[in-house]
């Protein structure tokens, strides 16, 4: 078994498109990813064993965005507000459960 320096892995895509496509940046997904970062902070779950927040490029998923992608799992989820974050945090990071509504299946 391998073990993982951080038990979870979030991954924010923040492309913004030069094309007239739809990217997640244009859902502000920097600050959004900015946003996650600092509520990780202030319930200490940020280090050894915890959560990773990460930058992405395009993950090709722009029709579905904004997107994150959690591993080790691999639960991809579309959010629209930072209460849709706040329930990835609670729900999937500190309950260990999918939050399906926000969830991308496909």
């Amino acid at each position: 078994m391998i073990n993982s320096y951080y038990k979870y892995h979030v991954f924010f895509c923040t492309k913004q498109s030069k094309d007239k496509e739809q990217c997640c940046q244009d859902f502000d997904a920097q600050a959004m990813r900015n946003y996650f970062k600092k509520r990780i902070r202030e319930l200490d779950m940020v280090g050894k064993g915890k959560v990773r927040a990460n930058t992405a490029g395009c993950m090709d998923r722009c029709k579905k965005g904004p997107v994150i992608v959690i591993y080790p799992e691999g639960v991809w989820y579309t959010y629209k507000n930072k209460d849709d974050i706040d329930e990835i945090i609670s729900t999937h990071l500190q309950k260990r459960r999918i939050v399906e509504r926000l969830r991308i299946v496909d």
